[in-house]
Order: structure tokens, then C-alpha cells, then sequence
């Protein structure tokens, strides 16, 4: 590698990765994956030591998987191994409610019959998915760097440099983020963001029930936020709940038996007694964009590129979107020999990804908002319309694609097809 003194970056394309990944979250493994796949070497630059990133009891989060992030995991060859840790969301539900009034009658009812394409989605829980990824990216050969912090990056017209805690320096044509909200390549790129805080948290947990869910999944919205009960394998489900930031910040202190009293109410009785299944997280919620995906020799993805809120359990769905199209652009683009790193190149991604970014957050916002409130006029307005929307077919089908994520221009990872 040249001296960057002298104002070059060339990525030694004997030595060096073709990109460099930085986030060994959930993103960056699965980019990695689906660029090995169309025979582009990266290297994940992770800055969590591997023994925590094994650790079951790390994050405690499950996910919502749309069918389409489902394919691109059965596409990369992922999926097979987690299919018994997955449970099928075969429908949805979504009523208004109070505590101790239990949920309302439904306002919206989605069915996977409608589409005929399979299950509308699957939860999965983080505690199988982190160690699938790590376990896939070994057999690909992909190199993961645990405990690398990346501290700083420079860009060159042929390639990019960054330099490590350490002190070692690694270069490559590409650079891509994924390393969450706070991104630092974002921040070194001179990627700004746009976006503000929704005073609420989310509060995590699981909890076993009398009984089954029969794979349905229930959206309750509460005036201080929505409360989603997801199922998961067996008699439990996996509880989002969202509240005030002060009130999480009470509830999250709460010992078990206090904490239980208080989510009855709310969660009701329609799968009998309940009790926590494991530990409980809290995550605080609210909205952040970068107000650009590419930069020169950068690429964001995930929640480096969008954070959103959770109310339609899109977030990794979109992320996974990002994969998608980034390793589109980028295969199709070393197929016809040209630069993987180059602006146009760049700019074809930032092209695919950003109307389809800004329109979801835009819409979880506003449902946020709309929904996060005891407004009874707006309760009323909002009911009528979630209402129309379910007793129309055509409307009802084309939300459940949409949730499913088989709309638009998909990229062919997501469509189950390799690239």
C-alpha cells in the first residue's frame, strides 16, 4: 500500500480484501456472506470481543423475519440450520387497548392464506441467528476480525485505508458501515444524520404461556405505545414493549413479580397465566437517518444507514434490504470488470435504497405517532381507517406484501435467487 502521506490509497488486490465491513452484529456477517457468495473477498472488522458475541444471553432480542429476509438467509445457506429454532407468523392481529381492559376488538387482521406464498414471516431469536452467521461466515472462509476497533479512515481515488486501535492498517476498494446508529464511518465520512428522539423505550423480554399462540401475532396499541406479542417456538412469545422513556425506566427496575403484575393488564388473558421465559432488555427508541447511503469508497447499511422505530418490526427487514442491493450492485459490477468502489457503482446502490428507506420511516414515524397517543378523535379516525383497509381484499393483500417484503423491485437474494 502506498504511503497515504503522499495522498494515494491502492488496495493490494493480492493481499488485500476487495471490502472492508465494519459492525459483526447481524448485517455485516450477512453482507459478508452474500458478497462471498458472488465471489467478492471482505474482511468483518468487529469491534466486540468473539466470546461476547457468542454468549447466548448477549442481546435477548427476537425478530420479526419478513419472508423475504427469510429467502436471502435460505439463499446464502443459512437457513436450513436455523429452520427448528424458527417459529412461522401465520397471521397478524392489531387492535387498540388499555390496560385492564384487555385488547379491543380487531381492527385489522392479516392472513397468510391471502398470498399464498408461505408463512407472512418468522420470529427468530437473536441467541440463533448471531451464532448461525459467525458459524456460516467460518465455513465461507470469510475473514472475521473480533476485537478490531477502527479508529480511523481515509478514502483515495483508488481504494481505502483504515487504521485499527492497534495500530494496523488495512486497506480495500470499499468500505462499508454497519456498524449501527452511531456509526463512525458514517461520522469520518462526513455522512451527517437526521432525526430525534420518541421519549420511549422498549422493553424486551419473552414469556411462557398456558396457552398457544397458533402462530398469530398481536399488535395492542396502548396510549403510551404499542405492546407486540410475537410468537415464538412452543407456548411463548417475545414482548416489545413500548413506554414513556420515565415509566420504562420504572417498570425495567421492577423486580419479576412487580414487573409481571404490571404487563397483565396490558398483555390480558387470552393465552392463559404467563410467566418470564429468560432475562429482560430495554432499548431506547427513536428515529435515525443518514442523510446519504455512499460517500467516496463508503457504503452504509443497516442501522448505520437507518434506524427506525420498532412498531412495524421492520428494522432488520430493512437492513437485510441492504444487503440485498449492495451485493447486487456490487457482483453485477465486478461481472463487468469495473471498479466495486467507484461513485457510479456507489450511486446505483444509494439509487435502489433510498425511496425505499425514506418511505418506511416515514410511515413507521407517522403510525408511531398516530398511534402512541389517547386522542379519542385520532383513536377513532385511525380505527376507521385500519378498518377500511381490512375489509377490502385488494388493500388487505397488497399490506400483507408489503409486511412480507415481496414489494417493489426486490433484489434477487430476497427473492431466493442467487445473484
Amino acid at each position: 500500500m502506498d504511503n497515504p502521506a503522499h495522498g494515494r490509497i491502492v488496495a493490494d488486490m493480492t493481499r488485500d480484501p476487495d471490502v472492508l465491513i465494519v459492525g459483526g452484529g447481524l448485517i455485516g456477517p450477512t453482507l459478508a456472506l452474500a458478497l462471498a457468495q458472488g465471489g467478492i473477498r471482505s474482511a468483518v472488522l468487529d469491534a466486540l470481543p468473539l466470546p461476547l458475541r457468542r454468549d447466548p444471553g448477549f442481546d435477548g432480542r427476537a425478530y420479526a423475519l419478513a419472508l423475504a429476509s427469510q429467502r436471502l438467509l435460505a439463499a446464502l445457506g443459512v437457513w436450513n440450520g436455523l429452520r427448528d429454532a424458527a417459529q412461522p407468523i401465520l397471521e397478524v392481529v392489531a387492535s387498540d387497548g388499555r390496560a385492564g381492559e384487555g385488547p379491543a376488538p380487531f381492527f385489522l387482521h392479516l392472513d397468510q392464506a391471502e398470498i399464498e406464498e408461505g408463512p407472512l414471516g418468522y420470529m427468530i431469536e437473536d441467541r440463533f441467528l448471531r451464532p448461525a452467521l459467525l458459524e456460516a461466515m467460518a465455513a465461507a472462509g470469510v475473514e472475521h476480525r473480533a476485537g478490531a476497533e477502527v479508529v480511523a479512515q481515509e478514502a483515495g481515488p483508488a481504494g481505502i485505508a483504515v487504521t485499527l486501535a492497534s495500530g494496523e492498517r488495512l486497506s480495500a476498494r470499499l468500505l462499508v458501515g454497519a456498524d449501527g446508529r452511531a456509526s463512525g464511518v458514517a461520522n469520518r465520512a462526513g455522512i451527517g444524520r437526521t432525526g430525534w428522539d420518541y421519549g420511549q423505550t422498549a422493553l424486551v423480554c419473552a414469556v411462557a404461556h398456558e396457552a398457544p399462540h397458533r402462530g398469530i401475532a398481536h399488535q395492542f396499541f396502548m396510549p403510551a405505545g404499542p405492546l407486540a406479542i410475537l410468537p415464538l417456538p412452543g407456548n411463548r412469545s417475545s414482548i416489545v414493549w413500548s413506554e414513556r422513556r420515565e415509566t420504562a425506566a420504572a417498570l425495567a427496575a421492577l423486580g419479576e413479580a412487580e414487573f409481571l403484575e404490571t404487563l397483565r393488564p396490558r398483555f390480558g388473558d387470552f393465552l392463559g397465566a404467563i410467566r418470564l421465559a429468560g432475562d429482560r432488555y430495554s432499548y431506547p427508541l427513536g428515529l435515525s437517518l443518514a442523510n446519504a447511503l455512499v460517500a467516496p469508497r463508503v457504503a452504509l447499511v443497516g442501522d448505520a444507514a437507518h434506524g427506525i422505530h420498532p412498531i412495524a418490526g421492520q428494522g432488520l427487514n430493512l437492513g437485510l434490504r441492504d444487503v440485498g442491493a449492495l451485493a447486487e450492485v456490487l457482483t453485477l459490477a465486478r461481472r463487468r470488470g469495473e471498479d466495486i468502489g467507484a461513485p457510479d457503482v456507489l450511486a446505483r446502490y444509494q439509487s435502489w435504497r433510498r425511496f425505499d428507506t425514506a418511505a418506511l420511516a416515514i410511515a413507521t414515524d407517522a403510525f408511531n405517532r398516530l398511534f402512541s397517543n389517547d386522542n379519542a378523535l385520532l383513536r377513532g379516525i385511525r380505527d376507521l381507517g385500519m378498518g377500511l383497509i381490512n375489509a377490502l381484499p385488494g388493500a388487505r393483500r397488497a399490506l400483507i406484501r408489503e409486511a412480507a417484503g415481496l414489494t417493489g423491485e426486490v433484489p434477487r437474494l430476497l427473492r431466493g435467487r442467487p445473484v
